[in-house]
């Protein structure tokens, strides 16, 4: 049996975010594993079989100098973006290697600093940049913006190291960015504490909209488990002495089970008007729901929908302390949640664990750590990288409308 590629490597993730606040593509890591030589063309082989028309753009971000030179070498016209490190690009092989991609028609994407840009010669092989903002850029940038002045960003680039709010803003907003790589949550939600917290607008909406159409219970469930918030307070409701069930309502489809489509229409009606329609919120829950995702993707293939649905509330609840800034484990004892969701959100044990766990680190660069993870809870990495990438090409991303 021909050992996949999958084995040799470790793969971690970043979401690119567009000025919608939506997804408009992902960053793929790409580590090698020790000394072993990664087969870049069966790497690019088995992405394209995962990946189909709808799935979000690439841009492959090889962590190794002979990985981006086979990438380089045998990547086909109409792969995924490769990020080339500008600091790499002062060797000669690179710079040739880069050369022969580029009149192949491969899409490249310089990475450095903002303020240390190629020369005109070398930034014609490249078809974007991936610029990191020093704290003095971002100082610039935002000085720029407040008095109204030219910024020092680059119009139609994406942006690393995005670490405020207001920077978020200027880069999106003002200074015409592609993408930036990342999200500042924790400032994002700090801007934001003086406001409740509130289920999304579209997602309720979206939800109220499947009802009238008469959809499956199936599609109700994904809906609702498309906001973390939303999904919190369905369950605080249906658990609640106002709908007099008997028993616990420990899973999203119970819940949806026990209410009926009457009462969830009129209880949906009445959280409408108090809905979140802020923009900024957006990739931080499509950021939770991708991580629940992953957290039930990484699950061993033999369990069941009940556990399946109960390892995903473990990702999609896990930082419902970030948006309702109090300690997380009293956020789920409201909640008759099985004991093995809680172990896993709050004390990182159990069962669960391994997958919620490895969910977080592939959010990151840290190969070191994915590979200490799989050793410690005896997982393949084959098989972590392949649910990675089975995720990620079923996310939905955010493309232009086409012009007519």
């Amino acid at each position: 049996m021909v050992q996949s590629v999958l084995g040799s490597l470790v793969l971690g993730y970043r979401p690119l975010w567009n000025a919608a606040r939506k997804l408009a593509g992902v960053q793929l890591y790409v580590h090698g594993q020790g000394a072993a030589m990664v087969d870049a063309p069966h790497l690019l082989r088995t992405i394209q079989e995962l990946w189909s028309a709808g799935s979000p753009p690439l841009l492959l971000s090889p962590r190794s100098q002979p990985l981006l030179m086979d990438l380089l070498a045998h990547a086909p016209r109409g792969a995924p973006w490769i990020e080339v490190p500008g600091d790499w690009m002062a060797l000669p092989a690179v710079r040739e290697r880069a050369g022969q991609a580029h009149a192949r028609g491969l899409r490249l994407v310089w990475s450095g600093a903002l303020d240390h840009l190629p020369d005109t010669e070398t930034a014609r092989l490249f078809d974007n940049s991936l610029l990191h903002l020093s704290s003095g850029d971002a100082v610039r940038a935002l000085q720029a913006g407040a008095a109204a002045q030219r910024s020092p960003l680059i119009t139609g680039q994406m942006y690393d190291n995005v670490a405020s709010r207001a920077l978020l803003a200027h880069c999106l907003d003002q200074g015409g960015a592609l993408a930036v790589a990342g999200w500042p949550m924790e400032d994002v939600l700090h801007a934001l504490r003086h406001q409740p917290q509130q289920p999304a607008h579209e997602v309720v909406q979206r939800l109220l909209k499947a009802i009238d159409e008469d959809q499956s219970i199936d599609r109700f469930e994904q809906i609702l488990g498309e906001d973390p918030l939303l999904a919190y307070r369905f369950m605080t409701y249906t658990n609640s002495a106002a709908l007099g069930l008997r028993t616990g309502v420990d899973s999203l489809r119970r819940g949806l089970v026990m209410m009926g489509y009457g009462s969830l229409g009129r209880w949906l009606a009445e959280q409408l008007p108090h809905a979140s329609t802020e923009p900024d919120l957006r990739p931080i829950r499509t950021a939770m729901v991708l991580r629940a995702r992953l957290t039930e993707q990484l699950l061993e293939s033999g369990a069941g929908k009940d556990l399946r649905r109960e390892v995903y509330l473990s990702g999609l609840f896990s930082q419902l302390d970030e948006l309702l800034r109090e300690p997380l484990g009293t956020i789920l004892r409201r909640l008759p949640l099985s004991e093995r969701v809680y172990n896993a959100a709050v004390l990182r044990t159990g069962p669960y664990a391994p997958s919620l766990e490895l969910a977080c680190a592939l959010e990151g660069d840290d190969a070191g750590a994915i590979r200490q993870l799989c050793e410690t809870h005896e997982l393949e990495i084959e098989y972590v990288n392949r649910s990675l990438l089975r995720v990620l090409s079923e996310v939905a991303v955010d493309r232009p409308a086409a012009a007519h």
